[in-house]
């Protein structure tokens, strides 16, 4: 089996997005703000929004089942107050556990957390049981920024989020680490702000004793770990100059990374470097960059092409990346 682990609900029927306007347009008068019961999405159209994208792609590309959660640019943790967020998570959720029911085979649910700026963690904790417990979730997407590009929140090792990381403990759920919209113009979104949450949230566990505190929590690294891989000799140095334990035994029983690298040279640096268990496949289909590479003649997040590629991997190394190392992290997928 071939099990991508970063897939997002890109291709929502356009009455979401219509939801969402009405909400955020009423967010000075409570009162008129939309309810969730007015949203109306029927099965046939939430079959048409994935059938020719998601699923399409899965057969053409030779991948099984999707990890799927949310649009992480729509999570958008900055608009309004913790209600804005939670209802407008609740729907999220909602929607990609419905698809997840019409295809069981193909799909399996990621939950987005009802996050906002200053409120602290341990808010989002019913909407994490109720997608684990209730739906059959698998993990959740963790917001290290929910300020959009300013960066208000403590670092993700701070005890601030404790809680929730307690409850993920209890779940046996993992985090991957996801932003969502900038809103700093100094920051594009899915070309900076992204990598630059990725590449930050690598340096905060490595400088911190997080997994001391928790042995068991999980934490996948998306869109290849930022400049984690390429920059792996710096951060070395710096955690051999901090005194701290070396990366492997430090970070790499908890931290992972995904193949959402749009390249054969950076997929291979990434296999190079970070050790074959600690690499997920991921593709993040429909996502970010969805084009064609006219040096290839490809779509760029056609990523097991780039893994297919690599000569020098074993089978065994494929079959960790494809589906070993998804069901290491994400354990409830045996349910």
């Amino acid at each position: 089996m071939i099990i991508d682990c970063h897939g997002h609900y890109t291709t929502t029927p356009g009455e979401l997005e219509a939801w969402r306007k009405l909400q955020v347009a009423t967010l000075d008068d409570p009162a008129k703000a939309p309810s969730k019961a007015a949203l109306k999405i029927t099965d046939d159209q939430l079959r048409e929004s994935v059938e020719g994208a998601q699923l399409k792609l899965q057969r053409e590309r030779g991948t099984d089942l999707t990890i799927f959660s949310p649009r992480a640019s729509y999570m958008a943790h900055h608009v309004g107050n913790f209600e804005t967020s939670r209802a407008w998570s609740e729907i999220c959720n909602e929607l990609v556990h419905r698809v997840c029911g019409l295809y069981p085979n193909n799909f399996v649910g990621v939950c987005q957390l009802p996050q906002s700026p200053g409120v602290r963690p341990e808010t989002c904790i019913p909407e994490l049981e109720r997608c684990v417990k209730e739906f059959g979730f698998v993990g959740c997407n963790l917001n290290p920024d929910p300020s959009g590009g300013h960066w208000k929140e403590p670092p993700l090792t701070d005890k601030w989020w404790y809680p929730l990381y307690e409850k993920m403990v209890e779940l046996d759920v993992p985090a991957m680490v996801h932003v969502s919209t900038s809103c700093n113009a100094c920051f594009h979104t899915t070309g900076a702000h992204y990598l630059n949450a990725d590449t930050t949230a690598f340096m905060q566990f490595l400088t911190s004793d997080l997994f001391k505190d928790f042995p068991t929590l999980k934490f996948v690294i998306p869109h290849g770990g930022g400049a984690a891989p390429y920059h792996w000799g710096r951060f070395r140095g710096l955690a051999q100059d901090m005194k701290r334990p070396p990366l492997k035994e430090l970070l790499l029983k908890n931290v992972y990374f995904d193949t959402c690298v749009y390249h054969l040279p950076g997929i291979e640096l990434l296999l190079k470097v970070v050790p074959v268990d600690n690499v997920l496949f991921a593709s993040e289909m429909v996502g970010a960059v969805r084009g064609i590479d006219p040096e290839t003649g490809h779509h760029y997040d056609d990523t097991k092409r780039y893994v297919d590629a690599i000569e020098w991997l074993t089978d065994a190394d494929r079959k960790k990346i494809y589906e070993d190392n998804a069901r290491k992290v994400y354990p409830r997928l045996k349910k």
